[in-house]
């Protein structure tokens, strides 16, 4: 999936794999635009000088990475296809 949007569905699932497979979905999204926010900020890439850190969205970074892998072990443990 590439957009938020396309999860919906499945978060609305009356089955708990579905939800899961989207909210993994969802963070994996969520953390692709990270990753590319955090580059364009280190190449000067904005029109504006953003209020927060560069180091703060790494760190959030590093904690989202850190759920996903999580998420990775909990699909292994409970037969759920990510």
């Amino acid at each position: 999936m590439d957009d938020l949007k396309d999860t919906v569905a499945l978060m609305n699932s009356a089955d708990y794999k579905e939800r899961f497979e989207a909210e993994y979905d969802q963070l994996n999204i969520r953390c692709a635009k990270l990753k590319q926010m955090i580059a364009r900020y280190k190449a000067g890439g904005f029109d504006f000088t953003p209020a927060c850190p560069v180091e703060l969205l790494q760190k959030q970074m590093t904690a989202m990475h850190e759920y996903l892998n999580c998420m990775k072990l909990r699909a292994e443990i409970e037969g759920i296809e990510v």
